[in-house]
């Protein structure tokens, strides 16, 4: 069986930036896209959370929006504001993290900070196991603790009842905005732990992770409309842009590098 994807996911660019704007501002659950196979039937809650998505040119022309706003709007401001505080950033220009950013980092940040978005009761355990191992990093036991932790949320959806319509329910959908926010905030605050701060003063420390902040905001709207799978691509793809420059200038003109 063949999956196609609804017309959600063949709206113009335009329109998804629209549906952002707006769903920054007011987040909610609702709409989001649904994938279906040959025949109309949907597919289960996890395959559908894993499978829907955008596809490449989409998600392409979503990392390009990324990179413009990060690089010409917010990381001059996080620049500026790591001159002014003595930051530095802990990347090893000679040893690119390949691994760590296209594969590692995209799969359990995502699961950590925007996995249970739409999942808030599995939650409840998933996302604390998930901080395990984004605190570790990557080892093999924290890889094996992942895909323990994945196949028992496959499992447990699998014998769960249909969620009802519960007063709980109800209070998470009506305070989702601040789950949302919250995550962003989360997603963006760790990333402090790239730089070397120096003397940074507080105050300075957020603008630091402006760009970060902005690209959790932008995979938050990806998970929730269109599942953790797309969300997860999109990371990826986005962190291939900085690792390939990076390489690039170490490769072509590598006296132009300067160690500090």
């Amino acid at each position: 069986m063949t999956a196609r994807h609804d017309p959600y996911a063949r709206r113009p660019l335009k329109e998804e930036l629209r549906d952002f704007w707006h769903f920054v501002r007011a987040p909610s659950l609702a709409p989001r896209q649904h994938l279906r196979i040959a025949g109309g039937a949907d597919l289960n809650g996890w395959e559908a959370d894993w499978r829907s998505g955008p596809g490449l040119t989409r998600l392409l022309q979503w990392v390009a929006v990324l990179w413009a706003v990060n690089l010409f709007v917010l990381g001059p401001l996080a620049v500026g504001a790591a001159g002014l505080g003595g930051s530095g950033h802990r990347l090893d220009i000679h040893n690119i993290p390949w691994v760590l950013g296209l594969l590692w980092a995209p799969v359990v940040e995502e699961l950590a900070f925007r996995y249970g978005l739409r999942r808030p009761v599995q939650a409840l355990w998933f996302v604390p196991v998930l901080f395990v191992a984004v605190i570790m990093g990557m080892q093999g036991w924290t890889v094996g603790l992942v895909g323990l932790a994945l196949v028992l949320a496959q499992w447990s959806l699998r014998r769960a009842k249909p969620p009802a319509n519960t007063l709980w329910r109800r209070l998470y959908s009506r305070r989702f905005s601040w789950m949302f926010y919250l995550s962003a905030v989360g997603f963006a605050a760790m990333h402090l732990g790239n730089f070397s701060l120096g003397t940074t003063p507080y105050w300075l420390m957020p603008i630091l992770v402006l760009p970060q902040l902005f690209t959790g905001l932008v995979l938050g709207w990806m998970r929730v409309r269109q599942g953790i799978g797309a969300s997860i691509q999109l990371h990826a793809l986005f962190n291939a842009g900085p690792l390939f420059m990076v390489w690039l200038i170490v490769s072509v003109a590598p006296d132009s590098v300067q160690l500090p």
